[in-house]
């Protein structure tokens, strides 16, 4: 798995190391206690399909993420739908930030620099095929 940033026909790997919050525990832990964070790690956050009510009125639910016990600042981009609705650096034990996000990724500070709003994230699932790299296919063993 990794996270790309995809930005003005640029694509350029934000984390190649990536750990998935998937459970409401490692979600409310996520990097607290961490004293350091590598350049190439990411945390995500998927929260899933919104409740009813957000869906009818075409909206996510706001996300919070505190730096309540992280000892190291961090890169955090709320995304909607791939698409960057909002990037700050957060400052270890007080920072905060929101925005309406159905996705959160945690970078190291730095890491997502360049990265702006209305940018594309995506969080690739599997290693990209050559069809994906834009690389000739061929059925001969390399």
């Amino acid at each position: 798995m990794r996270v790309v940033h995809e930005a003005e026909g640029e694509r350029r790997a934000l984390a190649t190391t990536v750990d998935l919050a998937d459970s409401f525990v490692s979600q409310t832990i996520g990097l607290m206690g961490q004293s350091t964070v590598s350049d190439d790690y990411a945390l995500v956050f998927e929260f899933g399909e919104p409740g009813f009510f957000y869906r009818l009125r075409d909206t996510v639910p706001r996300r919070v993420i505190h730096m309540l016990f992280v000892r190291t600042p961090l890169d955090v981009v709320w995304l909607r739908d791939d698409e960057v609705v909002k990037v700050a650096t957060l400052s270890p034990w007080t920072g905060i930030g929101v925005a309406k996000a159905d996705t959160i990724v945690e970078l190291a500070a730095g890491s997502a620099e360049g990265v702006e709003v209305g940018d594309s994230v995506v969080v690739e699932r599997e290693e990209p095929t050559p069809e994906d790299s834009g690389e000739p296919v061929t059925d001969e063993p390399a």
